[in-house]
């Protein structure tokens, strides 16, 4: 079987996004927007293979994810083991979450082996606790917040749209200059995304809120559905000179945008010291663990 990997474009979005939806999975990735808009820095392409949406990483050591949809999916991995045995390369898979290993486990039992990276686990929150900051638990952060209150009485939240979008864009642009970007081949490729984001805010849907202080925007978050319960928060953004601004959008950002959905996906921690403590003082309710399948004896 023949199969061609295309780069993501925006005339994809329904198709993709068909898919994606039949997965009902919490999974950051399970987002047209997020796979667009980091196809753009990253080699990544997509195939429908057995009526089944599969992507496949295009540099480098070529891998697949597990194929979704709502189909058996053995045929799809066949195609892929027979495709992955044209181009002389191990049969690969990546982002593989617990489930979709046990139903791997299930279809092949004892044939593959899967190695978790606790860099890409999503982490996510009951977005009440996220909204309330009630109890004990969230005490510092319900100081961080009520110290917001106090150093910025002329403070204001609103939702985004049209009319404030290039108030946003400006100051992305400002987080851009203070955070050295230009410098940091990531940091630089995380800033242009969230650029995109901006600049592609209603073709792609998404939902998002911004804080302001003295009437200027200091703040702001971007998120969109991932399934029936769960949000994720793809970008949050603050200027650093503001005391307390980043837990004052986190907070307003579940008190409104995410009102209707139990749960916050808040993405991964990347590795970084910082801010998987950052993340994990807010008290997940667990991670969506995610990693790496390879067929036992293969290399």
């Amino acid at each position: 079987m023949e199969i061609q990997f295309k780069r993501p474009e925006m005339a994809d979005r329904q198709l993709i996004q068909k898919y994606l939806w039949q997965q009902r999975s919490q999974s950051c990735e399970m987002t047209f927007a997020n796979v667009y808009l980091w196809s753009r820095h990253y080699p990544t392409g997509f195939a429908i293979v057995e009526d089944m949406l599969v992507f496949a990483n295009l540099e480098g050591e070529l891998s697949f994810t597990f194929p979704w949809g709502e189909r058996d999916p053995r045929p799809a991995l066949e195609a892929l083991m027979a495709y992955s045995q044209e181009q002389g390369t191990p049969f690969l898979l990546h982002n593989v979450t617990r489930e979709s290993f046990a139903r791997l486990e299930e279809l092949y039992p004892g044939r593959f082996a899967i190695a978790y990276d606790r860099t890409y686990a999503d982490y996510i929150y009951e977005t009440e606790k996220l909204a309330n900051l009630a109890g004990k638990k969230y005490h510092g952060k319900k100081n961080h917040v009520n110290k917001f209150l106090r150093t910025y009485p002329d403070w204001s939240y609103e939702s985004m749209g049209p009319e404030n979008m290039e108030e946003c864009f400006q100051m992305a642009l400002k987080w851009r200059e203070h955070n050295g970007c230009e410098a940091d081949e990531e940091k630089l490729a995380e800033i242009c995304v969230t650029l995109n984001f901006l600049r592609l805010f209603q073709e792609l849907e998404m939902q998002g809120g911004l804080l302001r202080v003295n009437g200027q925007v200091v703040a702001f978050t971007i998120g969109e559905p991932v399934c029936e319960d769960t949000m994720v928060v793809h970008i949050e953004k603050a200027l650093h000179h503001v005391p307390g601004a980043y837990a004052m959008i986190n907070q307003q950002f579940a008190l409104h945008q995410g009102s209707g959905y139990q749960y916050l996906n808040r993405e991964d921690d990347v590795g970084e010291e910082g801010l998987r403590k950052a993340k994990l003082s807010y008290h997940p309710v667990y991670l969506v663990e995610k990693g790496v399948v390879r067929e036992l004896g293969c290399q």
